[in-house]
C-alpha cells in the first residue's frame, strides 16, 4: 500500500502511533492536539520560515503535533489532513468550537466594542470557541470579541451555493498554499467554498479530482461544477464562465472557460483532465 506523504504523518525516524504496522519507522509516538491561535498561519514543507507554504491553518483549527524542535511543530492538520511544519508561536491550547466565521473576513476586538483595538482579520471558516456573550459580541476563549452577525453556530446556517461563496473572493490575490480570505490558491478557493456550505473537501487539486467521483458532462456544465487541469481547478459559474484563483491573473478572476482552456494549453499544461460535480 502506498500512502500519500502529504497526508501521512511519518518519516523514517518517527511516525504517529496510529500508523504502526502500516509504515516503517524507527519510533512511533502519540500526537498532541494544538490549535492555531493566529488569524492564519503557514503549514510549511520544512522547519524554516523561508520554506514553501504548502497549506494554511485558520484560527481555531486543530494541528496534531508529533514533534517540536527548533521553533516548529511537525504534525498534521485535522481539518484537511495535511502534514507539515508550523511555527510554534502560532499554536496554543485547543478549545471546542462553538461558532465558525461566515463573513468573508471579520475582526476580533480586545473589548466588546467596535472602537476597541482590532485583531485579525479572521477569514471565512475560522473556528471560534465562544465562552461569553455580551450584547452583539461573542468572546472567544482566547479573549477576542467577535460580532455575532459574522458568525454561525457550528453545524448550522451553512451557505447553499459554493459558486456564490467563491464569487465573494473575487480579486483576492493569488497565494500559493493559501486558504485565507486575504490570499489563496485554486484548490484553496474550492475548499473554502465547499467548507462554507458544510461540505468536506481535500486540499490539493489531484485529491479533489479523485474525491469527487461524479462526472460532469463538458457539453452541459452547470453552476458549481469543477474543471480540472494538471495542477489546477476552476469552478463553473454557469455553462460558460469560470471563477478560479490563478497565477495568470495573480488573483481570483472570472473568465470564459474556453479562454482559460486555450491559454492553459498554450502554456504547456494541456487540456482539462476532468469535469466533476461535487
Amino acid at each position: 500500500m502506498t500512502l500519500d506523504p502529504r497526508l501521512t504523518l511519518a518519516r523514517p525516524d518517527l511516525a504517529a502511533s496510529g500508523l504502526e504496522g502500516l509504515v516503517a519507522a524507527a519510533r512511533y509516538a502519540p500526537t498532541k492536539a494544538r490549535a492555531c491561535r493566529l488569524a492564519a498561519t503557514a503549514i510549511r514543507t520544512a522547519p524554516a520560515q523561508e520554506a514553501e507554504q504548502a497549506d494554511q491553518l485558520l484560527f481555531g483549527e486543530v494541528f496534531d503535533v508529533l514533534e517540536e524542535a527548533h521553533g516548529f511543530a511537525w504534525g498534521q492538520a485535522r481539518r484537511d489532513g495535511y502534514v507539515g511544519y508550523v511555527a510554534l508561536e502560532a499554536l496554543g491550547e485547543p478549545a471546542a468550537p462553538t461558532h465558525r466565521v461566515r463573513a468573508l473576513r471579520t475582526y476580533g476586538f480586545q473589548a466588546p466594542s467596535i472602537k476597541a483595538p482590532a485583531l485579525g482579520p479572521f477569514s471565512l471558516n475560522a473556528l471560534i470557541a465562544g465562552v461569553e456573550t455580551q450584547g452583539r459580541f461573542v468572546r472567544d476563549v482566547g479573549g477576542a470579541w467577535f460580532v455575532q452577525d459574522h458568525l454561525a453556530p457550528v453545524g448550522l446556517d451553512f451557505a447553499r451555493d459554493p459558486a456564490a461563496v467563491a464569487e465573494r473572493h473575487l480579486e483576492t490575490p493569488y497565494l500559493w498554499g493559501g486558504r485565507e480570505s486575504l490570499g489563496l490558491d485554486c484548490s484553496g478557493l474550492v475548499m473554502q467554498a465547499l467548507l462554507a456550505c458544510g461540505r468536506t473537501c481535500p486540499r490539493d487539486t489531484d485529491q479533489q479530482e479523485q474525491a469527487f467521483v461524479q462526472a460532469a458532462d463538458p457539453q452541459a456544465l452547470r453552476r458549481g461544477d469543477l474543471v480540472f487541469w494538471r495542477g489546477h481547478v476552476a469552478m463553473m459559474l454557469d455553462a460558460h464562465q469560470i471563477i478560479h484563483a490563478n497565477a495568470h491573473h495573480m488573483a481570483v478572476a472570472i473568465e470564459p472557460l474556453n479562454t482559460a482552456i486555450a491559454r492553459i494549453e498554450a502554456g504547456g499544461s494541456g487540456e482539462p483532465t476532468g469535469y466533476r460535480r461535487p
